[in-house]
């Protein structure tokens, strides 16, 4: 499967702000968008026009890249999003909430969401007591994600027991730390989605 190998922290200081792509050191004093606070490259202090399409694709790569996913996939979201009732774009985030890596990450379970989708894809979690290795397969209503018994002392995980309470869960989860284990009480609404991403500006650059 194609993946972006490059270096994650280009990407946040291309968007001219934190994606959080690397967990804590998002936090720190070493994130370089702390340091350098222009995108990279050569002409990475240059101006730049602002124009109505740059704005519009600045947003979907944004997203993209919050969310860790390529383009191919990422237009087959909008297509989705866009055949269901509803706003397009609360359609599309939603879509991307319920992600299961996405809400590995959420509930706490993992550092970011590149870490939650190795986790998934190394085949730790399970959902309804079936195990799911694939980090792109969806949640929905009353879903249960737990972690194996047999993954339940790896080390990744008994970190999150011990700074459970450290980031605040979205209220359509619970995270329930002891038992290692996710209830998904409702499908995401946008506001309680805090990804700061301007979704209008996405559907208007795929409506062209």
């Amino acid at each position: 499967m194609a993946r972006y190998t490059g270096a994650d922290c280009k990407r946040c200081r291309r968007e001219k702000q934190k994606l959080f792509l690397k967990g804590s050191k998002c936090e720190s004093a070493k994130c370089p968008i702390e340091i350098r606070p222009y995108p990279p490259g050569e002409h990475g202090r240059g101006r730049t026009k602002d124009s109505e399409y740059l704005l519009q694709l600045r947003e979907k790569q944004k997203a993209t890249r919050i969310y860790g996913v390529l383009e191919k996939q990422f237009r087959g979201y909008y297509a989705e999003a866009n055949k269901k009732t509803g706003k397009t774009g609360e359609n599309l985030l939603r879509i991307l909430e319920t992600r299961l890596d996405n809400v590995v990450y959420r509930a706490g379970f993992a550092k970011s969401r590149d870490h939650a989708r190795q986790l998934v894809r190394h085949g730790h979690f399970t959902v309804n007591g079936v195990k799911t290795d694939i980090p792109s397969a969806r949640v929905t209503v009353n879903d249960i994600v737990e972690v194996r018994p047999k993954s339940r002392t790896m080390t990744p995980f008994q970190v999150a027991q011990a700074e459970a309470g450290d980031r605040t869960v979205p209220a359509w989860l619970e995270a329930i730390p002891s038992q290692l284990r996710i209830l998904v009480h409702s499908m995401p609404e946008r506001q309680v989605i805090d990804t700061q991403v301007q979704e209008q500006l996405i559907v208007e650059l795929y409506s062209k």
